[in-house]
């Protein structure tokens, strides 16, 4: 009873029919309360969305696992303290972090969001260290500034890493048991075309037949005829819920040492029964963790060929000594039978109930794959299962070391190249992601044109590409690539915020409100959605509906720094500079690197004219982003309000060097010039700038006060005039207006 319904609560959990999990799960726990049926049913709560059922559930538990999907719950309910003592007690200072890699990335998400960056960096390290195909964790490192090259995390020692994993878990499971029964499964490279049967002819030649997750594959006798009841050896099946949470490791390799095999036929019965009888009385035995392997693999080698129904349908007693390699992450079941009662030939075929992630691709030549076996069958021992030595030795000899991964037979040289192959990709995303996060946004651009093609047309590569053009205020190309990146993965939200923010600033008004309505259609609870609803409000100049759709986003997704940064933006445009200052430093304390807030704090400063604070965050957020023209500007506006016009001075010149396109730098660098007398420099550089920004009045207006000062008022008035024409604001008329009727007031200068 307890296999029927852990099966039936993950099959229910492979169609997503989390409703139905959840009440079977529930029946399951009620009649076999075992704190590994507890974890199955916290794994229904969580993919459900049920944080919080799962946290009662799971508060006060022990094992490893439970600690983790505990640590899990308390994750996505912001209780992070009591998460971090579930990863890692206080009173276990020695006790490893559970679940390995995953384990260690969460626990440093904790402490990342707890502002104890030394911490997170070293646990994201860890979970590097034991799986280098952990991107998220290089992520992480990148955004808190602590990304090692990429050359060296995904370089020799990841490739090493991953081969000592592979050939350690290789020789851990040559010792692992094959059972007598499973001996019909017939590795395809050892067989002849006599040994072959018909229905396994039918399988391997036949590129229709496809595995369904949930469903059951075996022999004609296995299966129920015209809706009769399935094969009784299914509810004789042990608990599958250990194999899914515990990560079983696959049975080994065993290839057939004798080209003849003996007779078929003698003695086929007698070590079926034996063993049959040696499961029953046999205790359980622990098997080696391979979550590890099969993560990596599963990444690795999913392009092993067609897809094909993978279990052989033995005749009575046929080929039951053929050795076989069975490679898989589900349990395999085997018809089981009572006492010593006498196996009879059609009860000699099995059954495989297909368990977790669905089974990888293969073809005859990787071999034949069956599920993992459950603890409670591994009772055989390893003689059975490998005959002779010496014939395993030479087979390994001469196809390389062999290793079940996810349902394929794998070589080590084939595992080599793949690695190899994944590890120089994840160099190069690596290296653009490292160097947009250090904000060298033309390396990065370049480092990602290195990409191959099917690579670069991606989603999440065409949106990394759009930010970095964004940072290089090239607003054009921005558009561009993330148009491409809508057309490639229009479902993906990722960086679409940034997106929305590109064309406010390009005052695409038309295509910000398509970009807005097409994600609020596709989700709805996406912060992206309502940050580009935002957008398009601000836009309009609606501020206060602009900051509603900001602050729904916060709700939607508290951790998201840049919502809180968009939200200070509207409460500074409505001059609720003390409700901006909040959301900035909220934005701050989820990551510090957000360098958007540390300029909006220096804005608010600076129109407060409290210009030491104003000065200070603009140097905190040039240090993170020091190739900013606008943070470059600005700072050195500040600096001249300070007195420090030499300093404001050179600040300018290196703004100008850093964006030639950006006018902003050489209008204030002329206001310096003009504090500091030099007239005839200022007016220079104003003729330089009236070629960029001709229709500028900011730029006349300043032209003309140079003018009166040097008492040529008739050039002076008629750049006041200029000035007026091009329709500046309000604030900026009545400047213009003041400095006309000021004309011919002798010493008369206002300081810009």
């Amino acid at each position: 009873m307890e296999a029927l319904l852990a099966e039936c609560v993950n099959n229910s959990l492979r169609h997503f029919m989390y409703r139905n999990a959840i009440f079977m799960c529930e029946r399951l726990v009620a009649e076999f309360p075992s704190e590994t049926n507890l974890q199955l049913l916290a794994r229904c709560y969580l993919q459900n969305n049920q944080a919080y059922s799962a946290y009662h559930i799971l508060k006060g538990t022990q094992m490893a696992q439970s600690r983790y999907l505990f640590a899990i719950s308390c994750f996505q309910m912001d209780l992070l303290n009591e998460a971090e003592v579930a990863l890692s007690p206080a009173n276990e200072t020695t006790a490893e972090v559970p679940n390995g890699a995953p384990g260690h990335y969460l626990l440093g998400l904790i402490y990342r969001y707890t502002e104890r960056r030394k911490s997170a960096i070293h646990h994201f390290k860890q979970a590097l260290s034991i799986d280098p195909l952990f991107w998220a964790a290089y992520e992480e490192l990148c955004v808190l500034g602590a990304a090692e090259e990429a050359i060296t995390v995904f370089g020799e020692g990841a490739a090493v890493c991953l081969q000592k994993q592979y050939m350690q878990h290789a020789l851990a499971v040559q010792n692992l048991p094959v059972f007598a029964e499973d001996r019909n499964f017939v590795s395809s490279r050892n067989l002849s075309s006599e040994d072959v049967s018909p229905r396994h002819m039918k399988n391997t030649q036949s590129n229709n037949l496809r595995d369904i997750p949930g469903t059951y594959h075996g022999s004609a006798a296995s299966q129920p005829l015209n809706g009769g009841p399935p094969n009784l050896s299914f509810y004789n099946t042990p608990s599958p819920v250990t194999t899914q949470l515990s990560a079983v490791a696959p049975p080994p390799l065993c290839r057939n040492p004798q080209p003849n095999g003996p007779n078929p036929a003698t003695g086929s019965d007698n070590l079926l029964k034996s063993t049959v009888n040696s499961n029953i009385q046999a205790p359980r035995r622990k098997f080696v963790d391979e979550g590890k392997l099969r993560k990596i693999s599963g990444r690795l080698f999913s392009d092993s060929g067609p897809r094909r129904s993978t279990r052989l349908a033995a005749e009575a007693g046929a080929y039951s000594n053929a050795s076989a390699t069975l490679a898989g992450n589900g349990a395999s079941n085997s018809s089981k039978y009572q006492g010593s009662s006498k196996l009879s030939a059609m009860s000699l075929r099995s059954v495989t109930v297909r368990r977790g992630q669905p089974w990888a691709n293969e073809n005859c030549d990787e071999g034949v794959r069956s599920d993992a076996f459950d603890d409670s069958r591994a009772t055989t021992t390893s003689a059975n299962a490998c005959p002779s030595p010496v014939g395993d030795a030479r087979s390994l000899d001469q196809e390389g070391m062999m290793m079940p991964i996810t349902g394929v037979i794998m070589s080590a040289s084939r595992f080599t190249v793949g690695a190899s192959e994944i590890l120089s990709l994840l160099r190069t995303l690596g290296e653009g992601y490292k160097l947009s996060c250090m904000y060298r946004c033309q390396d990065a651009l370049d480092a990602y044109m290195k990409l191959p093609h099917k690579h670069y047309n991606t989603g999440w590569v065409l949106c990394q590409v759009g930010k970095a053009y964004f940072e290089l205020v090239d607003y054009l190309e921005a558009d561009r690539a993330f148009s491409l990146a809508r057309q490639t993965s229009p479902y993906n939200l990722e960086g679409l915020d940034v997106y929305s923010t590109v064309l406010y600033h390009l005052k695409e008004d038309m295509k910000l409100s398509y970009l807005a309505q097409e994600l609020i259609s596709t989700d709805r609870l996406a912060p992206q959605s309502w940050c580009a609803m935002g957008n398009c409000y601000s836009l309009q100049k609606d501020h206060e509906t602009a900051l509603k759709n900001f602050q729904r986003a916060v709700q939607l997704n508290s951790r998201f720094a840049y919502a809180h940064t968009l939200c200070g933006h509207e409460y500074v445009a409505l001059e609720d500079f003390e409700n901006g200052i909040k959301s900035y430093q909220n934005a701050l304390r989820i990551d510090t690197r957000h360098y958007n807030a540390w300029y909006g704090l220096g804005m608010v400063y600076l129109r407060q004219e409290k210009f030491e604070f104003s000065e200070h965050h603009f140097h905190m957020a040039l240090q993170i982003n020091p190739r900013s023209s606008v943070i470059m500007t600005y700072l050195g506006t500040a600096l001249h309000a300070l007195k420090r016009s030499v300093d404001a001075l050179e600040m300018m010149e290196r703004a100008i060097s850093a964006d030639r396109k950006n006018p902003l730098p050489i209008y204030q660098k002329a206001n310096i010039l003009v504090s500091l007398e030099r007239f005839d420099e200022a007016l220079e550089v104003l003729e330089e700038l009236k070629e960029h920004v001709p229709r500028e009045s900011s730029v006349y207006a300043l032209m003309g006060k140079i003018y009166k000062r040097h008492n040529m008022h008739e050039k002076a008035m008629f750049h006041f005039d200029l000035a007026l024409d091009l329709k500046p604001s309000a604030a900026d008329v009545a400047t213009i207006k003041a400095a006309i009727e000021k004309l011919r007031v002798p010493d008369e200068f206002e300081d810009v």
